[in-house]
C-alpha cells in the first residue's frame, strides 16, 4: 500500500483561524493526517482510519459513524471529479466539533462542489445533500497552490477526549 501517514498538533496557515487563534498562538487541538491513493478501493481504508482515530478519541458510535460517512461522500467526489493521484484527508478535534479537509490535486474542469438540485431523490449525486445534513457547516477552498481544492465539514461532536 502506498501512503504516507501522521500525526500532528499544529494548525497549517489555511485552517489557523478555524483553529481557534488565541492572541499570539494556535491552541493545539488532536489532528491527524494521511494520503490515499485516488482509487476507490481508498474509500474504505480512509473510513477505517478516521473511524479508528475517532475511536482512540473516545468518539461516541454515532460521531463515528457520521463522520465515515461525510469522508466517503466526500473523498469518492475527490476521485471522481478530478485527476488526482492521491488524495489528503486532515481531522481535527475543535472544541465541540470534528473538522474533517479533503484534499484532492485538481486538474481539468474540477470545479468547486455544490449540492446538486433534486440530489435527495436519485441515487447518484446526493451525497453533498448528506453531507450538509451530518454537519453544522461546510465548504471548500483552493489548495495554496491554487490547482486542487480543499473540501471541509464540521461535525458535532460528543465523546470523552480532553478538548
Amino acid at each position: 500500500m502506498t501512503n504516507i501517514a501522521h500525526s500532528y498538533v499544529v494548525a497549517s496557515p489555511n485552517n489557523a483561524p478555524s483553529l481557534g487563534r488565541c492572541g499570539g498562538f494556535v491552541a493545539q487541538y488532536p489532528q491527524d493526517a494521511f494520503h490515499l491513493p485516488a482509487r476507490s478501493t481508498s474509500v474504505a481504508e480512509a473510513r477505517r482510519r478516521v473511524s479508528a482515530l475517532l475511536r482512540e478519541w473516545g468518539a461516541d458510535q454515532q460521531v463515528r459513524d457520521d463522520v465515515e460517512l461525510v469522508v466517503s461522500e466526500v473523498f469518492t467526489n475527490a476521485i471522481r471529479h478530478t485527476d488526482s493521484e492521491k488524495i489528503g484527508c486532515e481531522v481535527a478535534l475543535v472544541g465541540a466539533h470534528i473538522r474533517i479537509e479533503i484534499t484532492d490535486e485538481g486538474g481539468p474542469g474540477a470545479s468547486a462542489p455544490h449540492v446538486q438540485p433534486g440530489s435527495v431523490d436519485k441515487e447518484c449525486g446526493r451525497g453533498l445533500f448528506l453531507v450538509g445534513a451530518l454537519s453544522d457547516g461546510w465548504g471548500s477552498r483552493p489548495t495554496g497552490n491554487g490547482r486542487g481544492r480543499v473540501v471541509w465539514a464540521d461535525l458535532p461532536y460528543t465523546g470523552t477526549a480532553t478538548r
